[in-house]
């Protein structure tokens, strides 16, 4: 896969079958968008293509009054794509000019002179253009004047819930993992560095490496204890972590800790991917250390069993 960074020099990408979105989190709505593209590429002889936008317009447009964090760091979305079989990703750089480009500028300049658009797919609900303009009954209807066939693709459900990017972040957010797993089609993930601690999980005999994430905006799921799948150079570990301020030992800042099941290696500066597999509990301050680590004893057991359970 080829991620082109802007559109003024697109070359080459033949018989282009293209979607357009911000795509967030790569959910089971957006996946269905993508396998239809693929489909087409496959019946034209051609090549698939996301058009998205980074920053996230609503970081541009509306100062981010409602603290937007997004389900997937761009790097992380690329990687989703790679593996689900996609051949370009063209990042338009998303400013407030861009912003004002008309429906039709953009059709002309990016899907049409850019990308030359044999196909062209889009979700139930895609807008584009300034104030959001642009649809899919406007494509529909001028397709043969842009020389290129369009198609929509209709809302997804599962359980009769429409999926969305929106329901999928207010679920990691209450730290309904397992939820945003149904969503999603795989287990929510966060990508951060191992940094020392102060060394407090270790004298409770419950060594854990400190997660740092990188990307400011990454959603991290609620407070609380939950059962992991860590992976370390390109290995899977099982573990349990905790996300919080540590309570029992007057910690003053979140952290984000996990204890890796088995596992003694000296990972500081190493990159570190973690799943979330079940929540185990809230955070919770107790009347000492001996009570904590009890808890985490029975945590661990707890992680075991629905880990056991995945594997």
């Amino acid at each position: 896969m080829i991620v082109h960074d802007g559109y003024e020099n697109l070359e080459g990408i033949k018989n282009a079958v293209v979607t357009i979105g911000t795509f967030d989190g790569i959910h089971l709505g957006h996946q269905e968008i993508i396998s239809r593209v693929i489909e087409l590429a496959k019946s034209v002889n051609g090549e698939t293509a996301l058009v998205t936008f980074w920053p996230h317009p609503r970081y541009v447009l509306g100062n981010n009054k409602d603290n937007l964090k997004l389900l997937t760091t761009f790097d992380e979305k690329a990687e989703i794509l790679e593996q689900l079989g996609l051949d370009h990703i063209v990042r338009i750089n998303f400013t407030k000019e861009f912003s004002q480009w008309t429906s039709e500028q953009f059709i002309q300049r990016i899907i049409i002179s850019a990308l030359h658009t044999k196909r062209l797919v889009i979700g139930y609900d895609h807008r584009f253009g300034k104030d959001r303009e642009g649809g899919f009954e406007h494509l529909k209807k001028h397709s043969d004047r842009y020389g290129f066939e369009v198609e929509e693709i209709p809302k997804q459900t599962i359980d009769h819930v429409g999926i969305s990017s929106t329901k999928i972040r207010n679920a990691v957010d209450e730290g309904k993992v397992e939820l945003a797993h149904d969503f999603l089609g795989r287990f929510y993930e966060i990508n951060g560095k191992v940094v020392s601690g102060d060394k407090i999980g270790k004298t409770l005999g419950f060594a854990t490496a400190n997660i740092q994430v990188e990307e400011p905006y990454k959603l991290v799921p609620a407070d609380g204890a939950y059962a992991i799948i860590a992976e370390i150079n390109s290995k899977q570990y099982k573990g349990m972590l905790n996300i919080g301020y540590r309570p029992t030992v007057d910690g003053k800042t979140k952290k984000i800790e996990a204890n890796i099941f088995e596992f003694n290696d000296n990972i500081y500066g190493e990159k570190i991917k973690v799943s979330f597999i079940k929540r185990l509990r809230d955070e919770i301050k107790f009347n000492s250390k001996a009570e904590l680590s009890n808890q985490l004893q029975k945590d661990k057991e707890k992680a075991i069993q629905i880990l056991n359970q995945q594997h």
